[in-house]
């Protein structure tokens, strides 16, 4: 039995969606009934919170292998190892991580989150595999879309530093083979989309698919952060997202390699391609403006 925590999340539900086209027996762990009634055909699922330790015993009820995930918020190491210690005591072999690139050299922001978890985690009698994956194309679309839609213009303060962005649909295929153990067991895997490309660059490729021009406006960095307040972000999420950013403005998250593609056996979804995909995303009202 295979339980997928975060399954109402971005990369949880795919990696529900994944392991639930493998046939694999799972069940899929929700905060609320409201929740678990968008769970995938055919899935098992159950009612926990990684804040209420004492749900988490019926969702790990026969669990062998465990994906943990939780959304980037400053409880996150907290309630991570809570469902840590709660593998150990239910007898869990296995756990699939969720990490972050960076997690490994970077001391700040999400990436110094994650390794605390990280270091928890191998500290146990568990057997492990650590994903840590670059940026989402996913990304893309939550966070410039809404100024491009309406601008034609996303901004942020990245300069001309390279991303090697990387598709959640494959991170929940890694995840998903990870999630047997195996070959897997006791890996850290550094997952990096098949290119890198800088936001100049990713503007003109959201050019080609929205029919119209759409630029990339760098902007200092207090402005970014301004900019992020006045839209209501909280604080401490502000000073984590410009922390992580300046993790890639000191030219890291650039790099490529054949990893990702030797896990999948595969080739890896293009952003050109996840862009096609999602053109509607950045069409709308700039176009006729």
């Amino acid at each position: 039995m295979i339980l997928i925590t975060g399954a109402s999340g971005n990369v949880g539900k795919t990696v529900a969606q994944e392991v639930a086209k493998s046939g694999a027996k799972h069940r899929a762990m929700y905060r609320s009934a409201t929740e678990a009634a968008k769970a995938p055909a055919g899935t098992e699922t159950a009612i926990a919170d990684f804040a209420r330790p004492e749900t988490l015993g019926a969702a790990l009820n026969g669990v062998e292998s465990v994906y943990l995930v939780c959304s980037p918020i400053p409880e996150l190491v907290q309630l991570e190892s809570n469902m840590i210690d709660m593998c150990v005591a239910a007898g869990v072999k296995h756990v699939v991580q969720s990490s972050a690139l960076g997690a490994g050299d970077y001391d700040k922001s999400f990436p110094s989150w994650h390794r605390r978890v990280e270091d928890k985690l191998r500290s146990t009698r568990l057997t492990w595999t650590i994903l840590r994956p670059n940026s989402f194309h996913q990304n893309v679309a939550a966070f410039f879309a809404p100024t491009i839609h309406s601008q034609g213009v996303f901004y942020s303060s990245m300069r001309d530093a390279k991303n090697s962005f990387i598709d959640v649909r494959d991170i929940a295929v890694v995840a998903a083979k990870a999630l047997a153990g195996g070959e897997h067991a006791g890996k850290i895997y550094e997952l990096n989309g098949p290119e890198a490309i800088d936001y100049t660059e990713l503007a003109r490729k959201i050019s080609k698919v929205a029919g119209r021009e759409v630029k990339y406006l760098d902007i200092p960095m207090e402005a970014q952060k301004k900019a992020m307040l006045k839209q209501g972000m909280p604080e401490w999420q502000v000073t984590a997202l410009l922390d992580l950013q300046q993790y890639y403005l000191n030219g890291k998250g650039g790099e490529t390699d054949g990893l990702l593609q030797k896990l999948l056996g595969r080739a890896p979804i293009t952003m050109d391609k996840f862009l096609a995909e999602n053109a509607h995303e950045f069409r709308g009202q700039a176009a006729n403006a």
